[in-house]
């Protein structure tokens, strides 16, 4: 298969989202034609920020209303694209019935299209590791590429089977029609700035950031998890270097993340390290758990420091060097106080 032109056309699904709007603008940094798909063309709160980009005047960016429950909603955007970045969420996660439709009818539009070479999946991390079985991380703590979650774990979230369910429906449709590939881009914990003031209430990680300003930062936060940290702006420049590599394959998949892990805690207490200016009173951390609470809390930030995160793929197909996690909170932070109009909890005479 193809790789998409430079400057070509590239149609992207959830253009108003965190990580969709942050590769429309990369996509347009880069000189590329785009057509940034929403739900409601004519929700201004979620779409002013798309029309303020430079491509926006010149018609290089145009809007296009696509509700993915609708039928044929991408014929006509897709017509003429040469790639697409399927970067929307969908309604219903852990519906099977209801993915294969939307799958199925996304899939009917690129075949009809006869213009696009390549598909950019986002999936999630979520799709190689699932934080519902202990005993699984344990016994394959390795995080890469080709590890997926146990499929007969009753307890497996319905955003993981659906994202997974998403993946292999692209790559096998594919796989069929041979004028095509499909690519998955599997992104950790994106934290970074927000382009508007929606976006600050979504993520989660931009929305716990959000909650940190306002004085909450609660550590049992997905079951003492770390953030496995990725800048948005880095996983839009993988969608787009995914869509334009001539070295990537049908079906293959790349999990986007640094590698880095930080505690949920250890980002609170970075605010104020990183913008002591802004004189940010940074919340009591501390926790009063029980002897039962304080050996869950042990165990399950044993379980994770154990796990081995790896980027070997993506590394060496996209020759990429990562944000500073540093430069990604700061961003963050100051985003959501300019864009999102947050008004963080200050230090007395702050």
């Amino acid at each position: 298969m193809a790789p998409i032109p430079k400057g070509g056309t590239v149609a992207v699904t959830g253009s108003a989202g965190f990580i969709g709007g942050w590769l429309v603008r990369t996509l347009l940094d880069n000189g590329y034609r785009v057509r940034a798909c929403v739900r409601d063309i004519n929700d201004a709160s979620k779409t002013d920020f798309l029309q303020k980009l430079p491509g926006f005047a010149s018609h290089r960016l145009t809007l296009h209303a696509a509700d993915l429950n609708d039928d044929g909603c991408f014929d006509d955007v897709f017509r003429g694209c040469h790639g697409i970045a399927h970067v929307s969420h969908i309604n219903k996660y852990g519906d099977a019935d209801y993915v294969k439709m939307v799958c199925d009818h996304m899939i009917a539009s690129v075949d009809q299209s006869a213009s696009v070479n390549r598909v950019v999946v986002t999936s999630s991390v979520a799709a190689v590791v699932s934080e519902s079985n202990f005993d699984e991380m344990v016994n394959r703590p390795v995080i890469y590429e080709d590890r997926f979650p146990d499929g007969d774990n009753p307890r497996l979230s319905g955003y993981s089977k659906s994202k997974q369910q998403a993946e292999d429906m692209f790559a096998e449709a594919a796989e069929a029609s041979g004028k095509w590939d499909a690519i998955t881009c599997c992104p950790a914990d994106n934290v970074g700035p927000i382009q508007s003031a929606h976006q600050g209430n979504g993520g989660p990680w931009q929305g716990l950031v959000k909650k940190m300003l306002q004085g909450e930062c609660n550590p049992t936060v997905h079951g003492y998890r770390p953030w496995h940290t990725v800048d948005v702006r880095d996983t839009a420049a993988y969608h787009m270097k995914l869509l334009e590599n001539v070295n990537v394959q049908n079906g293959e998949r790349y999990i986007a993340y640094s590698t880095d892990k930080i505690d949920i805690e250890e980002v609170c207490r970075r605010i104020d390290q990183l913008l002591p200016e802004l004189s940010y009173a940074t919340p009591d951390l501390s926790e009063e758990l029980d002897e039962e609470g304080l050996a869950r809390s042990k165990r399950r930030r044993e379980v994770y420091a154990g796990t081995d995160l790896r980027n070997d793929r993506i590394r060496s197909a996209l020759d990429f060097t990562f944000r500073d996690l540093n430069d990604s909170i700061r961003d963050c932070v100051e985003s959501l106080i300019t864009v999102g109009d947050v008004e963080p909890v200050l230090r007395d005479g702050g």
